[in-house]
């Protein structure tokens, strides 16, 4: 896992488990890289045997640009986090982000076909899951941000079943699934938004993950919504992804993911 910071990552325990669980041969370290020395950072972890890694903050978009090929997924997020050289040398970029997601989404019991989506931020978070989310049968997405031409972009790299807007004008739709993809949590706040926009929530999701709910989510909770849920399960399920990219195994989440949330608790 190459990151600037990298200390706090909970990756080399989930993969380790996973490793563990599925009786593969796995070594997966942490690798602090010089914030304006990732690629050089890969070809040395290449040159002593690396075969595949993970890459989180800041270095998604700059692995986006070295990979010699990138996944539809990785296309539309425009970020990777998931690197891995193929039998013919070539390096390629993928993103399980979107992949994750959608597997903790399913895990606590969202239903998603036709569902209608409003997603809060348009950073990489939310660029990240937009197409996993259309492509599990999700039938409108709305991005809502505080700069209303950055909700709008991002919108416009997908078909007419997504939209945009700034916080105030979020349509009054019946959003089944609302999404905190902004980083408000990690000050103690919100986003701005009308209480209105939960009345049909049946799911209130933060990707932001700790040891007590986010703001949001307490916000979620007092408003009526049923279901609320942090990323922890995102974090492990994209973790579960990549590593049947690279193993082709499929390892169980819930063993590690119970694990983890005891660990976190202590």
């Amino acid at each position: 896992m190459f990151g600037n910071p990298i200390g706090h990552s909970k990756s080399p325990m989930i993969h380790r488990s996973f490793a563990e669980q599925t009786q593969q041969d796995l070594s997966y370290e942490a690798i602090l890289a010089p914030v304006d020395g990732f690629a050089e950072a890969w070809q040395q972890f290449v040159a002593t045997g690396g075969k595949g890694a993970n890459v989180t903050v800041p270095f998604k978009e700059v692995a986006f640009r070295l990979a010699d090929h990138c996944t539809l997924r990785a296309m539309q997020a425009q970020a990777v986090n998931t690197l891995y050289i193929e039998e013919d040398g070539r390096l390629v970029g993928d993103n399980t982000d979107g992949a994750g997601l959608v597997a903790d989404l399913i895990r606590l019991g969202a239903s998603l076909e036709g569902a209608k989506v409003l997603i809060l931020g348009a950073g990489g978070a939310c660029r990240g899951v937009i197409g996993p989310l259309l492509t599990a049968g999700v039938a409108v997405v709305h991005v809502a941000n505080r700069s209303v031409d950055k909700a709008l972009l991002v919108a416009g790299d997908f078909n007419a079943q997504v939209s945009g807007s700034g916080f105030a004008d979020i349509p009054k739709q019946p959003w089944t699934l609302v999404i905190n993809a902004t980083s408000a949590g990690l000050h103690g706040s919100r986003p701005d938004i009308d209480e209105s926009h939960l009345s049909h929530c049946e799911l209130a999701y933060d990707m932001l993950y700790g040891t007590e709910p986010t703001a949001f989510l307490m916000w979620a909770q007092q408003s009526g919504v049923k279901c609320i849920a942090d990323g922890l399960g995102m974090l492990v399920s994209q973790a579960a992804e990549s590593f049947q990219i690279w193993r082709g195994i499929t390892p169980a989440v819930t063993p590690v993911l119970n694990k983890l949330q005891e660990l976190m608790q202590q």
